[in-house]
């Protein structure tokens, strides 16, 4: 591997950008060292499931003969294989079922990618159409957490987070509708916000995903890189059926304005493992050192209590897209075009009447004033991500579609009740578990209120850097298998 390719691994995408502005390396350079890197490490852990080489170098010849403005010009970035369309690649979205099928348009979101200048180098592996917290669909095999081989990445972005880890790319496209940006940054140890409901525009084919549960965003490995990417992508599009709440002039400026917070801690849980326990303590210490004023105090609802709410929603949600890309290819969904709990959901998706989904949603929106109210008093509330840390590769798939549901329920913990509420959450690195797999932390702020997370994790990274690391498949060292 080359001198640049070594140097990039550790190289967040704002420092990547200023090798090309400063003349250091070409667009050209960056993305072969880039490319160079995932032909070296991607086949241990299978992140990088469908390649752009060929359009990302040309675009990068066209940086370097013309030079660009964009923030992020010729910066090596990777798409997941779920979410929003990007014309003229493959978009399987974990599945045999979508095979072969090629997007004809841009999503709003991938414009702005492309204004930002990113360079799109591929696609990585997702959850077969994002159905469990970890990236081990039968289509295109299992996601290897970078840390320890034999387990989970997290999911359903769990390929966008194995491959930031890995140092492959500084940053990479993920999205979220019960924790799949962050669940995979806790278990690869990089950094994940979702940020608010209808911050980013699912726009033109959607208006909203799963009655909103669904934000668009990347994973890092820099707080300023998502600070500046949010300023970047962020903002409605014409047509969109709400917006999220005025931003301020500048997520990356707020995000470094250092402002003391009341930081509430979740009380230890007697199903959480020690090691998500100690990373929510070690983040709790953290926070105090930093001036914040840190204290005890319980969510007022458990996302266990919405399970049988919360499934009405994901099964329709399923049952919905699985309809429409049925339409788009015409393909009829059978049971061996799927694994089996995404056949579960999409059959039990299509028997939910309408009244009875509008009732779930009244439940669910009254759950959600009642979270939102919490934070009139507090302005973080920190716990753990999921209840135990990164599982072994498998663990989710055992026994029938309804187990396989509960396990991934209460592996997830509280984390999707910020997609109920709409509000930002994050997931911080900021502990290593006793295998050596990361740990995150997880901060959630009230709806709008990127800026108090950015600037919070901000503080966090200065005082316990994480950008440095890189697991042992990276440093030619064997991995922990």
């Amino acid at each position: 591997m080359s001198d640049l390719g070594d140097t990039i691994l550790t190289l967040d995408a704002t420092a990547q950008a200023q090798l090309v502005r400063r003349g250091d390396v070409s667009a050209r350079e960056l993305n072969e060292a880039a490319i160079g890197n995932i032909e070296r490490f991607n086949p241990r852990i299978n992140a990088v499931t469908i390649k752009n080489y060929e359009r990302a170098l040309s675009v990068a010849d066209r940086t370097d003969l013309c030079g660009s403005n964009a923030p992020f010009a010729g910066v090596p970035f990777l798409l997941k294989d779920l979410g929003p369309t990007c014309a003229d690649l493959d978009a399987s979205l974990g599945s045999v079922f979508m095979a072969g099928f090629v997007p004809q348009r841009d999503a709003e979101l991938i414009t702005r990618f492309r204004r930002a200048g990113l360079s799109f180098l591929g696609k990585t592996n997702t959850a077969e159409f994002g159905v469990l917290p970890t990236t081990e669909p039968a289509f295109s095999g299992s996601t290897c957490n970078p840390w320890s081989l034999d387990h989970s990445a997290g999911g359903s972005s769990g390929g966008a987070a194995a491959a930031v880890a890995a140092g492959l790319v500084p940053v990479a496209h993920g999205n979220d509708a019960g924790g799949s940006i962050r669940i995979p940054a806790s278990c690869c140890g990089v950094f994940g916000l979702k940020p608010t409901r209808a911050r980013v525009s699912l726009a033109p084919d959607v208006g909203d995903l799963m009655n909103g549960l669904v934000c668009e965003f990347v994973l890092s490995r820099s707080v300023r890189d998502s600070a500046t990417l949010l300023d970047l992508v962020s903002g409605p599009a014409s047509g969109d059926p709400y917006c999220a709440p005025p931003a301020p002039s500048s997520f990356a400026t707020a995000s470094t304005s250092q402002r003391r917070l009341r930081v509430a801690v979740a009380p230890a849980s007697a199903d959480e493992d020690a090691n998500c326990s100690a990373a929510t303590r070690c983040a709790a210490q953290l926070c105090r050192d930093l001036g914040h004023q840190v204290e005890e105090m319980a969510l007022p609802l458990k996302f266990s209590a919405l399970h049988e709410l919360f499934v009405v929603v994901w099964a329709a949600g399923v049952s919905s897209a699985i309809t429409t890309y049925s339409q788009l290819t015409g393909r009829e969904p059978r049971p061996e075009h799927f694994e089996e709990l995404t056949f579960w959901l999409y059959e039990r998706g299509r028997r939910i009447s309408a009244s009875s989904y509008l009732v779930t949603i009244g439940h669910l929106q009254r759950a959600a004033r009642q979270l939102a109210s919490f934070y009139e008093r507090y302005d973080v509330h920190l716990s753990s991500v999921t209840s135990a840390p990164a599982p072994r590769l498998g663990y989710f798939g055992v026994g029938t579609a309804e187990q396989q549901l509960e396990r991934a329920l209460t592996f997830v913990a509280d984390t999707p009740l910020a997609n109920l509420t709409g509000q930002p959450a994050m997931s911080v690195p900021v502990y290593h578990g006793a295998n050596g797999v990361p740990v995150g932390a997880h901060f959630t702020a009230a709806v709008g209120e990127e800026s108090t997370l950015l600037d919070l994790a901000s503080q966090l990274e200065a005082a316990c850097p994480w950008g440095h690391q890189l697991p042992n498949i990276s440093l030619d060292v064997p991995a922990v298998a």
